[in-house]
């Protein structure tokens, strides 16, 4: 892959010109050179770096975890640690399950309760409403 300026880039990985920005900014992907006229010059290492940046992020890896694993994969790889990061990520994911499961379950509750007719009372509206005991 030949050199590419930001906006191809971002065209190429399917992440937004100021994410890219963002990303330099906060040290996650490396400043690229500049052409004489200051423009941005991406390669392909800046490409699989971004790929790998975004592949983490829609899979859910925070910031911090994203910087963590590519740490691990600048300075010799310890599976280990890929591992301990992964696995607490799934735990966080398994935690928002559960979370998302037992909300669906009180919403299908107190949307069963509504009748969709036109009543001073909506039962949705009082499930919802905080009572001061």
């Amino acid at each position: 892959m030949s050199d590419i300026t930001i906006g191809r880039l971002s065209i190429a990985t399917g992440v937004k010109v100021d994410t890219i920005r963002y990303y330099e900014k906060i040290g996650i992907m490396p400043n690229p050179p500049r052409t004489s006229g200051g423009q941005r010059v991406y390669n392909s290492n800046h490409k699989a770096r971004l790929s790998f940046i975004k592949r983490s992020r829609d899979l859910g890896f925070s910031l911090d975890a994203v910087r963590s694993l590519l740490g691990l994969t600048d300075a010799p790889p310890s599976c280990g640690e890929v591992h301990a990061i992964t696995s607490d990520h799934l735990k966080e994911v398994r935690t928002k399950i559960a979370d998302l499961k037992r909300l669906q379950q009180t919403l299908t509750a107190i949307s069963a309760n509504c009748t969709g007719d036109n009543v001073p009372d909506c039962p949705i509206i009082d499930a919802l409403t905080i009572r001061e005991p």
